[in-house]
């Protein structure tokens, strides 16, 4: 009995473990700076996941917590409803603050990988960001549109690490957020 529970919490483990994962060959940044990351970000591209279908309109908005971790309300448009969504959670790195490696929680004690692969450094105006694998995937930007170069580049980049860019849902923009 014993042993059933021991290989039963290490089983638990190694799945929670895999969740904050990140894909094999893909490298979070260095020099990560949270400070100049904090502010609204509008998902300019996604793959398509359940939690995130039928959505236009998507930001994320990242605010500093009390205990150091970053505060985190995710919006998006439902068109079929004609209401908004939102999900309000919290992140920690894993590891140290200046690598671009956290992980998220929006459901209780369960925390998904948020891994800042790709960052303009100079401005903090675009990002892409992984999940524990690559059928998760997220190109952000300060502004709900990129340049076309900028956004083809980070396509290429992304489908050069094994994402398949060929499935990426650009996301419109042109609601008015909740409260204007």
């Amino acid at each position: 009995m014993k042993r059933c529970r021991v290989a039963l919490a290490a089983l638990l483990v190694g799945a929670l473990t895999a969740c904050t994962g990140i894909p094999e060959g893909v490298e979070p940044v260095g020099d990560f700076d949270l400070e100049r990351y904090l502010g609204t970000w509008y998902e300019v591209a996604r793959l398509d996941h359940r939690f995130e279908r039928g959505l236009t309109d998507v930001t994320a908005t990242y605010t500093l917590r009390d205990d150091g971790g970053v505060d985190v309300v995710n919006r998006g448009y439902r068109a079929a409803k004609g209401e908004w969504d939102s999900a309000e959670g919290k992140a920690y790195f894993i590891g140290e603050n200046s690598v671009g490696r956290l992980k998220v929680s929006f459901f209780g004690p369960f925390y998904g990988a948020y891994n800042v692969f790709e960052l303009d450094r100079d401005g903090y105006r675009y990002a892409m960001v992984a999940g524990p694998n690559r059928s998760y995937l997220w190109i952000l930007a300060r502004e709900p549109d990129l340049p076309e170069e900028i956004l083809e580049r980070l396509v290429a980049r992304a489908g050069s690490l094994g994402f398949d860019t060929a499935e990426l849902i650009y996301v419109e923009h042109g609601n008015p957020p909740p409260g204007t």
